[in-house]
């Protein structure tokens, strides 16, 4: 069984800000492989469901990002489910906005929802890391409070269309390569 996480902020204001791009990946699968609805427990909004031959959860935490951690550790355990079998999909500033990346482990990078991930299962599950871009913060001397703010707001329509919409239809085209573990092909991805 693999657990499919995407990492934002419940809430329909929330939607469209780059910091739930997660989100908008897990809507997109379940709706391009026609999952059962989404069944709300205690922290998380779930549903589960064959893609091909692979069981899934796709899985969008209910909590606020800070404490992303809790609905991963709530379905994780309740489903028996390896660390190796955990993706999550978030935003990464530090990556060109359409850019996506691939690695198991690593660190945080201040993202505080995989902060929270990591100090209640471990650090050893696989991030999916979509570019978001950085605002431009070089010469201003509280970086974070701007980074903060610059998470929270929307995509244009035109980053939505023409660069979201190809990134989400990319993951789900070959979310098989992504389960089997062969990550080159999306680390290679432009």
């Amino acid at each position: 069984m693999y657990l499919l996480v995407g990492l934002g902020n419940p809430g329909t204001k929330y939607y469209y800000n780059r910091h739930n791009i997660g989100y908008m990946v897990i809507d997109h699968l379940a709706k391009n492989y026609e999952l059962p609805n989404f069944k709300k427990k205690t922290k998380s909004s779930f549903s589960v469901g064959l893609i091909e031959s692979y069981k899934v959860i796709l899985l969008k935490p209910t909590t606020y990002m800070n404490l992303s951690g809790e609905s991963v550790l709530e379905i994780k355990s309740f489903y028996n489910i390896d660390i190796d079998n955990v993706f999550v999909f978030h935003d990464e500033i530090d990556l060109k906005l359409g850019e996506i990346k691939v690695k198991k482990g690593g660190g945080h990078n201040g993202h505080n929802g995989l902060k929270s991930i990591d100090n209640l299962i471990g650090t050893s599950y696989h991030r999916i890391r979509m570019g978001v871009d950085r605002p431009f913060v070089d010469r201003i001397e509280n970086k974070s409070h701007i980074v903060s703010k610059w998470v929270l707001t929307d995509f244009t329509e035109i980053e939505k269309e023409n660069i979201i919409q190809k990134n989400l239809s990319f993951i789900s085209q070959n979310l098989v390569n992504l389960i089997s573990k062969e990550f080159e092909y999306f680390n290679n991805n432009k």
